[in-house]
């Protein structure tokens, strides 16, 4: 079967379509016939071991350990093992491979039944592959970090991303009165999605307009915690799923800090992948509440270009790989 595989970290460039052995299930495994994938910038970090920490957190000191990309998928199940009873040959999924060995830049995966969950039927598998890992940030971001409630005044930060496209629809569902920020391209589509309010970055600084959210979800951005800090109401919770690195450590060192000495609650969410939020993210696709929004399709021998358009921070919602 033809794969993507990566042998050193790097720039996109790394990035190979190659024939690779077909999998064989295990006895708790699907195999899959993959037909779409999306790229996240969990791909990227891991391709160039950017932060460091990659390199120490057991995907490879010297270079890649397993060699493979892409965690959300969505396809058919080909064959299962001989424990397998959840799903059946001809069965639809998608799911979430982050920490389960990846690899679905791929024509063929194996996959544990805890990894998928069966396939909406009103949705192509392509917009089903644009889901699980950004729908799933979204909402742990929301529901179990910030506690989101009816009514209250969210701000999602980097509303036209991947995350983003999710956590204005989501926070939508759950009754909160949304603003998004993004950049002047994108506003109108981040009305179409549900915000009640846009903001332009590039015209107007939300940390500086006098304006207070009982929650912010920075999914994107440059603004020091601080200032997150200053737009947030008394009581009020930030939460960073995804920005720069500086970002990331501010959050994860001087959250804590800032969170004790006040009555604001500022934090990092470490998402946790687990089948009961993606069944969630089925149902929310079922009944509507949620659309995926896809900026670009490539087909796998494209997957260098996909990721390298991710990259440049421009997507508008998801970017899927498609598999013949």
């Amino acid at each position: 079967m033809k794969a993507i595989v990566y042998k050193e970290y790097g720039p996109p460039d790394v990035l190979n379509l190659e024939e690779v052995q077909k999998p064989t299930p295990k006895d708790d495994e699907v195999l899959l016939k993959v037909h779409a994938a999306s790229a996240n910038a969990a791909d990227w970090h891991l391709m160039r071991a950017d932060p460091f920490l990659v390199r120490v957190m057991g995907f490879g000191l010297l270079r890649p350990r397993n060699g493979l990309l892409g965690a959300d998928i969505a396809g058919r199940v080909e064959a299962v093992g001989r424990n397998m009873t959840q799903f059946q040959p001809g069965d639809e999924v998608f799911g979430d491979l982050f920490g389960r060995g990846l690899g679905s830049f791929a024509e063929y995966v194996c996959a544990p039944a805890d990894a998928l969950a069966s396939k909406p039927a009103n949705v192509s598998f392509e917009e089903a592959a644009a889901v699980p890992l950004a729908a799933v940030t979204a909402l742990q971001g929301l529901r179990y970090k910030g506690q989101v409630q009816p009514g209250q005044k969210v701000l999602i930060n980097g509303a036209s991303g991947g995350v983003g496209t999710f956590a204005v629809q989501i926070a939508k569902s759950f009754g909160a009165e949304v603003t998004g920020v993004c950049s002047t391209a994108k506003l109108d589509m981040v009305r179409s999605i549900g915000a009640d309010h846009v903001i332009d970055y590039t015209k107007e600084d939300f940390t500086r307009n006098g304006q207070q959210y009982a929650l912010i979800l920075a999914a994107n951005g440059y603004h020091p915690i601080s200032d997150y800090k200053r737009a947030l109401g008394p009581n009020g919770t930030y939460v960073m799923t995804g920005g720069s690195g500086a970002q990331m450590l501010q959050a994860m060192t001087l959250g804590p800090i800032m969170s004790i000495t006040g009555s604001k609650t500022m934090g990092y969410l470490s998402m946790k992948h687990n089948k009961r939020d993606l069944v969630l993210m089925k149902d929310l696709l079922e009944g509507g509440e949620i659309t995926p929004v896809i900026d670009r399709t490539y087909p796998l021998s494209e997957v260098p270009e996909a990721i390298r358009y991710l990259e440049e921070g421009h997507a508008r919602g998801k970017v899927v790989v498609t598999v013949q």
